[in-house]
């Protein structure tokens, strides 16, 4: 690269800082702008989150990377970039485990990366995270000028300081850590994963509801991930700093439920040798959350209704009225309205808690959001494994991606423990790369059917032909459309497809698909 392609890169950047951009999209246009700078086949932005690496934005390596969490301890490069403060490039025959291998966009799954460097990105004297770029190619970056590294790096730093001035409220909702007391469920970190739109409307929704105190009721099936939503919305709440209370209501049995929630008073009922406070009160402040709501009996709802009506509650055995500061957020896998209608549920409790609906999506309306979940839950399971790398084949992608998915997110987990228990029984536990395909997951042919994606409106037929061929043609497909939407232009269709160029050409090749227009 000429200092004059250099200098515009740097100022693409610098004119960048003035604009009011989404933290994703200023980082991927960082991103971009290193690769024309510096040659690489993969770059990557990690953010150092509570000890592990959370992926911000990466080019070059697969779906799955930006689920992932790299634990430093367990990822000697990483913290190796992250204890330096000057630019680090190991070895092609470095000893030291690359926690990208398997991960960077080849053919071949288990290629590692030949050529690899990065440098660690440090706010007001203390460690932000790191920047990474890999190359297929050994000797890519013996040309780099380490002066012009280290000013994009600096730049780079500025870049991020100025995302997270621009954008606080995403800086605090991507990490947050739970306030605990007694009686509130363990759950220490709130994170959703994914990208997909129903999943930032989502985000959307719980952003504005969070800072009121209207009662939430939360809907969806089951294993869609209720319960994060409740947290979510409590986390970003004024009453973040004060407990979340949680009730199973399924699990409260009738004789003992107005007791769990609203407490009682010492010799109210044979076995009450003290007072107790219930649900409510320990919540007083906080938020309440009342999980399966639908299963409550008819009795309880009624009391439930003058609680949330007046904010008073009253122990059982007591005459005395206790006021308690709380918000209600409910949530159910039953058609409420159905409930209503069959006399099952009351009405007026109904509408008091819809005053915010949440629906929280299935999992087969979330698209590729299915590969960042895999990702988050493969490196939980390599930690607890002890593997080194757990890494899904193509066809095991697929086929994630095509299933239905009934039993939701929650499926979604003990599938991938499953299958990587499945895994590292067959191929052992050497330090290598783990591949889990096909084969390992609880997935038959009939029930991994092709539908609709975010990218495309149009369903894959149902054939009677391999995955692997039926994947290839529906590629064919979605490029020759983008092809004859760009004129045969392949590095437009490339970046409407959000493929790198080489990446392109190659997926070209193996396809048979020939062009003529390169430009």
């Amino acid at each position: 690269m000429t200092s004059s392609e250099f200098c515009g890169a740097l100022t693409s950047i610098v004119a960048d800082l003035s604009r009011d951009l989404p933290s994703e999209v200023r980082y991927k246009r960082l991103l971009d702008a290193m690769q024309s700078s510096f040659p690489c086949d993969a770059a990557a932005l990690l953010k150092l989150e509570n000890n592990h690496l959370t992926p911000l934005a990466v080019d070059g390596l697969s779906d799955d990377t930006m689920g992932r969490r790299f634990e430093v301890e367990e990822h000697p490069r990483l913290a190796r970039l992250l204890h330096s403060r000057e630019p680090v490039r190991f070895a092609a025959d470095s000893d030291l485990p690359d926690p990208y291998d398997g991960l960077v966009e080849t053919e071949d799954q288990l290629l590692h990366v030949h050529d690899c460097m990065g440098s660690s990105l440090y706010l007001d004297d203390k460690p932000w995270g790191v920047i990474t770029m890999d190359a297929l190619q050994t000797g890519t970056f013996d040309q780099i000028d380490p002066i012009e590294l280290r000013t994009f790096i600096s730049l780079t730093e500025a870049t991020v300081k100025a995302a997270q001035r621009i954008d606080e409220l995403e800086a605090r909702v991507e990490r947050g850590h739970r306030v605990a007391r007694a009686l509130i469920k363990e759950g220490s970190e709130v994170e959703i994963v994914g990208k997909s739109p129903v999943m930032k409307k989502l985000r959307e929704e719980i952003d504005v509801v969070a800072q009121s105190d209207l009662t939430v009721l939360i809907q969806g099936e089951t294993g869609v991930g209720k319960e994060l939503v409740a947290r979510q919305v409590h986390a970003n709440s004024p009453r973040a700093d004060y407990p979340m209370v949680y009730v199973n209501c399924a699990a409260l049995p009738e004789n003992i439920a107005e007791s769990e929630l609203f407490g009682h008073t010492r010799g109210a009922f044979t076995g009450a040798t003290a007072d107790r406070a219930g649900k409510f009160e320990l919540a007083d402040g906080g938020t309440l959350f009342l999980d399966e709501i639908g299963e409550l009996s008819l009795g309880i709802q009624a009391k439930m209704l003058r609680a949330i009506q007046s904010g008073e509650i009253q122990r059982v055995g007591s005459d005395q009225p206790v006021r308690a500061d709380v918000r209600i957020v409910a949530a159910t896998n039953r058609d409420m309205q159905k409930e209503v209608s069959a006399g099952r549920f009351r009405a007026d409790l109904y509408h008091r808690l819809t005053v915010y609906p949440l629906r929280v999506p299935p999992l087969r309306e979330r698209g590729k959001d299915i590969l960042l979940i895999a990702g988050y839950f493969l490196e939980n399971n390599q930690h607890r494994l002890s593997v080194n790398a757990l890494r899904l084949s193509a066809g095991a992608k697929q086929a994630l991606l095509y299933y239905t998915w009934p039993g939701n997110v929650r499926e979604l987990a003990h599938m991938l423990s499953r299958a990587a228990l499945k895994a590292v029984a067959k191929q052992g536990n050497t330090g290598g790369t783990v591949i889990i395909d096909t084969s390992h997951l609880d997935i038959d042919d009939t029930e991994a059917v092709p539908r609709e994606t975010a990218k495309t409106e149009k369903a894959l037929p149902v054939v009677k032909v391999s995955l692997r061929e039926t994947v290839d043609q529906f590629q064919r497909e979605i490029i020759a459309d983008s092809l004859k939407r760009h004129d045969g232009n392949l590095a437009s269709a490339g970046r409407e497809l959000g493929i790198s160029r080489s990446n392109f050409y190659r997926l070209l090749k193996r396809l048979d698909l020939h062009q003529e227009n390169p430009a």
